[in-house]
């Protein structure tokens, strides 16, 4: 079938909408008709080849997808025509990681999810001279009006909740909100510190309200993002531009927080969230770093500190998404106030609204497309 994708020609290039041949879906596999689309600073580092692949080029990116059942594979179960789905991260379901639950860890997450093709080697998308386009992005590829994923990433939710707003629930809003919920497992009157006001750290702050922890505390450079998060339900906020970190979260928790959460990938903040655990706290690190991470060996270890890193929210994605989305629709986790519509189009202008921090979370209504 004929279908329109944003492709990503070379390294660091725009995102060009281009005419494609779709396959059938095999299978395991599940065609799903886009709704809309989360973008991800996942893409953007894709886009930019931040694994070094000198093969990577040309590809269909998107990996927030949610949209609406157009066809299943034979052997597909538990999914029909016509549900409405959220596509999340690819895994095989198979491994020990998978069948432990930690399917955020699968044994084959980087082919599945980064792989440019199934793990046959094998394309879905073609162009037109029948020449194979990278795809299989997270086992989805959804910066398409089409897409095919695997039965284990094609999540059903209810038809009552807003689809165009849901994919982010398949990635970053999954990643923060799990963060807390199931990896830090932030309780009821506790504390936590979270470093960096993006979708992630934004969504995990919506998780420690809806956990009722009852000191919430956002760190970041950006007045507007802070005072944000204020009307989200932080507790307290911290400018790391204008105050001396350290010293304005011990006066907010003179004995130490509970469980800290960085999404910067930054040394220094990472230890600044260190610095002002408790004894036996616990911090959850996520994002690609620049530079290896450094801390202070003695008082880390006397201290017993545990220091996570969080691939996903540590989500069962048949479990966790339809709880997310229970919780939106029960007011317990406003995440739409995070994002920003736009048209299909105009995906060049999300992306870099998203990188410029104009936009926290930009969603592409692929959907209403008619090109």
């Amino acid at each position: 079938m004929e279908i329109t994708a944003a492709v990503v020609k070379e390294k660091g290039g725009s995102f060009n909408l281009q005419k494609l041949k779709l396959e059938e879906p095999r299978p395991n596999e599940v065609l799903v008709r886009i709704v809309a689309t989360g973008t991800c600073h996942t893409d953007m580092a894709a886009r930019d080849n931040f694994l070094g692949s000198s093969d990577f080029f040309p590809i269909v990116l998107g990996h927030e997808g949610a949209g609406i059942v157009e066809k299943v594979g034979a052997a597909v179960t538990g999914l029909a025509v016509g549900d409405h789905v959220v596509m999340t991260f690819g895994f095989c379901g198979h491994c020990v990681n998978c069948k432990s639950g930690k399917p955020a860890y699968c044994e084959k997450f980087m082919p599945l999810n980064f792989g440019g093709c199934r793990l046959d080697g094998s394309h879905s998308h073609h162009d037109h001279d029948n020449n194979g386009i990278k795809d299989n992005f997270f086992s989805q590829s959804s910066f398409a009006t089409y897409a095919i994923g695997d039965q284990n990433n094609v999540i059903k939710v209810p038809k009552e909740a807003p689809l165009e707003i849901l994919g982010p629930l398949g990635c970053g809003i999954q990643t923060g909100a799990g963060a807390i919920i199931n990896s830090l497992k932030v309780k009821a009157g506790s504390s936590v510190v979270i470093s960096g006001s993006g979708a992630v750290g934004l969504a995990a702050l919506l998780a420690a309200k809806a956990c009722s922890a009852t000191t919430i505390v956002a760190v970041d450079i950006n007045e507007e993002r802070l005072n944000f998060a204020l009307e989200l339900g932080a507790t307290h906020v911290v400018n790391s531009k204008k105050e001396n970190v350290i010293e304005a979260l011990q006066k907010i928790e003179p004995k130490g927080f509970d469980f800290g959460f960085d999404t910067t990938g930054r040394n220094d903040v990472i230890n600044n969230s260190l610095a002002v655990l408790k004894s036996a706290g616990e911090m959850g690190i996520v994002g690609v770093a620049e530079k290896p991470l450094e801390i202070e060996m003695n008082g880390y270890v006397a201290r017993g500190i545990q220091l996570k890193g969080i691939v996903e929210g540590d989500s069962v994605p048949g479990e966790f998404i339809p709880a997310m989305v229970k919780m939106y629709m029960n007011g317990q986790f406003p995440f739409d106030k995070l994002i920003k519509k736009y048209k299909f189009e105009d995906i060049n202008q999300a992306i870099d609204d998203s990188e410029h921090g104009r936009t926290i979370k930009p969603v592409i209504l692929i959907g209403e497309y008619n090109g």
